[in-house]
């Protein structure tokens, strides 16, 4: 079973700026995609972005508006996240997650592997 761990997380102020890091124990299948999603409080979980081990094409949520950016490498299992502009509605915990590639990026269920996830904590 692969498994994933973020780290990066943290509190930061409006305006800063974090990388995010998702580390998989293994790149289970060359034809996989690799999510984003976030989750504050109260609130369902919400796609941020996907992209796949072998360099595809990226999806991105609408709310971004260009401030987060997801990469990754394949030499260290890992994908990123950068995220700019931080405003305090990005407060959230925040999980990677692994799915097929013929699944739907953008819808959590799709995803069948998921990580403990980071806290993410923006301060007005």
């Amino acid at each position: 079973q692969v498994q994933l761990v973020e780290s990066g997380g943290g509190l930061v102020q409006a305006g800063g700026s974090l990388r995010l890091s998702c580390v998989a124990s293994e790149r289970a299948a060359i034809n996989s995609r690799m999510g984003w999603f976030r989750q504050a409080p109260g609130k369902e979980r919400e796609f941020i972005a996907a992209i796949t081990w072998i360099g595809g094409p990226t999806n991105y949520g609408d709310f971004l508006k260009s401030r987060f950016t997801i990469s990754r490498d394949t030499d260290k299992n890992t994908v990123y996240l950068q995220m700019i502009g931080l405003e305090p509605g990005d407060t959230g915990r925040y999980f990677c997650a692994g799915a097929s590639v013929g699944r739907n990026p953008f819808n959590s269920g799709d995803y069948s592997i998921w990580g403990q996830g980071t806290q993410v904590t923006v301060s007005s």
